[in-house]
């Protein structure tokens, strides 16, 4: 009692999943658009367990008609099937093109709606941060598969089988009557009295298919999690090809080859290997089915044999018997034929259930809280941890104004760069009280050690990420000159992927003549300079002193070179920290 009673639970929580999944769509703006092409497609199902009915009918009167030798009938029933089957094709083919454009328009939205969930307040970002936290829920992995296959299988899925079920629904109740009429009654003696089943082959029909499901729900259930599995590690496979792709260069300098070819091995190995083990559990399901259908179809004939051989019912009876039967069947096998489909489905789900979780957990993290009210950027207090809440470092009573240039020093791992994603408010793991100026989000830029720099023409990259025709040629061109790269003021036009085409300097100044092309008021610089050389560093820090200066505001850098000292007038330091508190303490000076 208590198993059944968890199973009855752990089945409303699922349905509660898929509801909470599916409902946004038909309650979004598009929702008369899905509600319509719904409705229609619930109406053609209907018109088409409606025509089975028909076709259920001319069996009957179609095979009396061979039997009887009776040519009137049998060429006006042949003619009766003309205008019947096209009224079923003409009924299929569309509510097969009404259901591929509404999962079209299904995974439109939710591809949209999850893109804007995941881009939004930095969330793809934070994501990926808390894959590194310790003892915190591992958020969903590749969520990048759950945006491009999982919403198009749960769509897809979801319509398909919810269509299936009430198509086995509306014909069970369309033909469990005819078949209860058809079948008559069975009488037999027990225990010395007279006793009769009526709709026997009702009874027989159900019992047949209650053994099926529950045999092929104990068969397949491994499929659930071998499916879910399955999706996972391909995803792992994929990634890591990715990866060797993105960072082709650094892997053939260190000749890492043979390391990447057997980490790759071992991904795929993973994939074959849990997929050897789901098509084993679908050969198991599919003996039972495949079985479990063939016997359903002389199993009929076998029940009603005997009524025909003693002359109660003629053959066509017999054969709108075998069609009931047939009907009623499929119907109370809908979970048998369906099962693997569920199985996939139900992993689907789950993943996506996951995916959802995890932006609800970002909305309820605790966050920085900034306030716009002065001119200057002001730490009254600030602690920064690392992602599973270890202390990294704390600091306060600290202030940059306008017409600052600071240096920020520190051991490598001291929480310089992470000190810059917290002001950026960026980092979910910053508590404290922080005062920006007014203009700080709309007039801020950071140049980190490695830029980023989207696929297109090089306009594109330079302007990113806004639009590239909001500046002229000219602008483009000198701020390329002005960060010492003059050599590619004649390819604005050309496309590339200019985050592996060009060097490590060279993406270092590419994003520099984005900050001279914009003209941040704060400008945040780590470790920006650090592929130039000294000549050039020189240059590219004169020209972005004079360029805050003349935006009266200020520039903030994270260097350990000391040349780049000489360019800045004030210093924080991270030291030590003290009495058991955050690793490391920011003080000035």
């Amino acid at each position: 009692m208590t198993q059944q009673l968890s199973k009855l639970q752990n089945f409303r929580a699922f349905t509660g999943k898929v509801v909470a999944l599916a409902l946004p769509y038909f309650n979004s703006e598009e929702k008369w658009k899905a509600r319509g092409l719904l409705a229609a497609i619930i109406a053609l199902n209907l018109a088409a367990v409606y025509m089975l009915v028909l076709l259920n009918e001319w069996n009957r009167v179609f095979y009396d008609a061979l039997q009887n030798k009776d040519q009137v009938v049998f060429w006006r029933e042949l003619g009766r099937f003309t205008y019947l089957a096209f009224g079923f094709i003409i009924i299929a083919v569309y509510r097969f093109y009404l259901r591929q454009l509404l999962e079209m328009r299904w995974r439109a939205w939710m591809t949209a709606h999850y893109l804007d969930r995941w881009l939004g307040n930095q969330a793809f970002y934070h994501l990926e941060l808390t894959r590194f936290a310790q003892g915190a829920d591992t958020p969903p992995d590749n969520p990048d598969q759950r945006i491009a296959e999982d919403l198009n299988l749960f769509t897809s899925a979801t319509l398909g089988l919810s269509m299936g079920l009430l198509n086995a629904v509306v014909t069970l109740v369309s033909f469990v009557g005819i078949l209860w009429t058809l079948s008559g009654s069975f009488a037999f003696d027990f225990n010395g009295g007279s006793h009769t089943i009526p709709g026997f082959m009702v009874w027989m029909a159900v019992l047949y298919c209650a053994i099926g499901s529950v045999l092929a729900h104990y068969i397949g259930r491994p499929q659930i999690r071998l499916n879910f599995q399955q999706q996972r590690v391909e995803a792992d496979f994929r990634n890591h090809l990715m990866r060797v792709r993105e960072y082709s260069e650094s892997i053939a300098l260190d000749r890492g080859e043979p390391v990447e070819r057997q980490q790759l091995g071992q991904r795929f190995g993973a994939v074959l290997g849990n997929y050897l083990q789901l098509i084993k559990a679908q050969k198991r399901l599919i003996w039972f089915t495949t079985g479990f259908g063939q016997a359903a179809v002389v199993f009929p004939f076998i029940v009603a044999a005997p009524r025909f051989f003693s002359g109660a019912i003629q053959l066509g009876e017999l054969m709108q018997i075998s069609s009931a039967f047939g009907r009623v069947q499929d119907s109370l096998s809908w979970f048998v034929d369906n099962y693997d489909s569920l199985a996939a489905w139900r992993a689907t789900t789950d993943r996506l259930t996951g995916f959802e979780a995890s932006f609800q957990a970002l909305q309820a993290a605790e966050t920085l809280a900034t306030t716009g009210i002065t001119d200057a950027l002001q730490i009254h207090h600030l602690d920064l941890a690392l992602p599973g809440g270890v202390a990294l470092m704390s600091a306060q009573g600290l202030a940059v104004k306008p017409g600052d240039t600071l240096l920020i020093k520190g051991p490598s791992g001291s929480g310089k760069s992470t000190l810059f994603r917290a002001l950026a408010g960026i980092w979910p793991w910053a508590k404290g009280e922080v005062q920006r100026p007014a203009d700080f989000d709309q007039r801020v830029m950071f140049l980190p050690q490695r830029p980023y720099f989207p696929v297109g023409t090089l306009r594109q990259a330079l302007a990113y990420p806004e639009a590239a025709d909001r500046y002229s040629d000219t602008e483009l061109q000198q701020a390329l000159r002005d960060a010492l790269l003059p050599d590619l003021t004649g390819r604005l036009n050309d496309q590339d992927t200019w985050g592996q085409k060009l060097s490590g300097g060279e993406q270092q100044r590419l994003a520099i003549a984005r900050a001279l092309l914009k003209k941040p008021r704060w400008l945040f610089a780590d470790e920006a300079t650090s592929a130039l050389d000294e000549t050039a560093e020189r240059t590219v820090y004169e020209r972005l002193q004079a360029l805050v200066q003349s935006q009266n505001g200020a520039l903030i850098s994270i260097a350990h070179r000391p040349t780049v000292a000489s360019f800045h007038q004030r210093q924080w330091t991270l030291q030590p920290g003290e009495g058991g508190g955050s690793r490391h303490r920011l003080v000035a000076g």
